[in-house]
């Protein structure tokens, strides 16, 4: 989109209104991601589309946020296409209530199946449209993105071989590798499955290597709800984002699922990472997306990777012989592009006024 003129651009913040935004985005590293471009739609009245998740209330507990039920496509490859069928039909009527109630001027989506249907609403009612890619898509759009495309006014892509897919697409890298020491650590190994859906392999496999003998550390876990708490381990269903925050800060060791939300935010944190991505073929995840996105982190020496306990056991041998990695997804240039893009919508509402 073109660029403000300097003159209007001096007006804005003095004469426009802001605009009104919703920020859309599942409930776990997509609406991280949402997080982290807080310097873009903080200027503007704002408010959150997601499910009900621990990250969700946890932004609910600062910004006003709606929730709408959650369903995915990858639901009918499981075997439960009434299962989600259900839940589109009911997220297809509360999404349609909250953007009449909330009449957004621009709709900004990170993904993924559960807010397809704000978005719709959205475009419907004559909101712009921003499509963030996810940043767990490396080479090719996923479906939210394909399915989004040709409703969305701007489309950005965060991974160059996306620009193939999306040729007019904004493309913004923002994986970066960070300098400094890492915090002092405790001997700790945090086992997380993230914040939507239980993962009990992940978790089985770290209490035999416990068992076994071959993880000295202490061993806290985070099993998700409902999920597999092994006697004589510590567990939690569920933590508040800032507990997680802090809980890696203190970590050594970490065992995660493959979403890149518990990548970067344990990367941030310089921890030893072990990535044990969900598997479309035990019926884990709705696709291999996280097995492109562990591997992808594995190939630039950032993580280990491992799918069976013995797997397990040797990444957790090679993470503690080599130094850790810091690193984090600096959303600067997507920030600034997405700040150039509002106050030109702004521009264009007064002028339209």
């Amino acid at each position: 989109m073109a660029g403000v003129a300097a003159g209007e651009t001096a007006a804005l913040g003095t004469g426009l209104r802001r605009l009104k935004a919703c920020l859309d985005g599942s409930g776990g590293g997509h609406l991280r991601q949402l997080i982290d471009l807080e310097p873009a739609w903080s200027r503007h009245d704002y408010f959150f589309v997601s499910e009900d998740t621990a990250l969700s209330r946890s932004v609910a507990e600062k910004h006003r946020t709606r929730y709408v039920p959650h369903f995915a496509l990858g639901q009918a490859r499981l075997g439960a296409p009434l299962k989600m069928l259900a839940g589109a039909i009911r997220s297809v009527f509360a999404s349609a209530a909250i953007m009449l109630q909330e009449r957004p001027d621009v709709l900004i989506s990170t993904g993924a199946g559960a807010v397809f249907f704000p978005l719709v609403w959205a475009r419907l009612l004559g909101a712009k449209i921003v499509v963030v890619e996810s940043f767990a898509r490396f080479d090719k759009p996923s479906v939210f993105g394909r399915m989004t495309a040709r409703l969305a006014h701007e489309k950005v892509a965060q991974s160059k071989a996306l620009a193939a897919y999306w040729p007019d697409a904004a493309v913004f890298d923002p994986l970066k590798m960070l300098d400094g020491e890492r915090p002092p650590k405790k001997p700790l190994l945090f086992a997380t499955v993230g914040a939507i859906l239980p993962f009990d392999r992940l978790v089985s496999m770290v209490a035999e290597l416990k068992a076994r003998g071959e993880i000295p550390e202490e061993v806290l876990i985070q099993t998700g709800q409902g999920g597999l708490a092994p006697d004589g381990l510590t567990t939690v269903e569920t933590l508040p984002f800032a507990d997680m925050q802090a809980t890696l800060k203190d970590a050594d060791l970490v065992v995660c699922h493959g979403g890149t939300g518990s990548l970067i935010t344990a990367l941030r944190q310089g921890c030893r990472i072990v990535a044990v991505p969900r598997l479309f073929e035990l019926g884990e995840v709705y696709d291999d997306h996280q097995a492109e996105i562990t591997e992808a982190f594995t190939a630039r020496g950032m993580i280990a990777m491992a799918k069976t306990v013995d797997d397990l056991s040797a990444a957790l041998k090679t993470v503690r012989e080599r130094d850790p990695v810091l690193a984090t997804s600096d959303p600067a240039e997507l920030i600034a592009h997405l700040n150039g893009l509002l106050d030109g919508w702004r521009v264009q509402a007064r002028r339209a006024a």
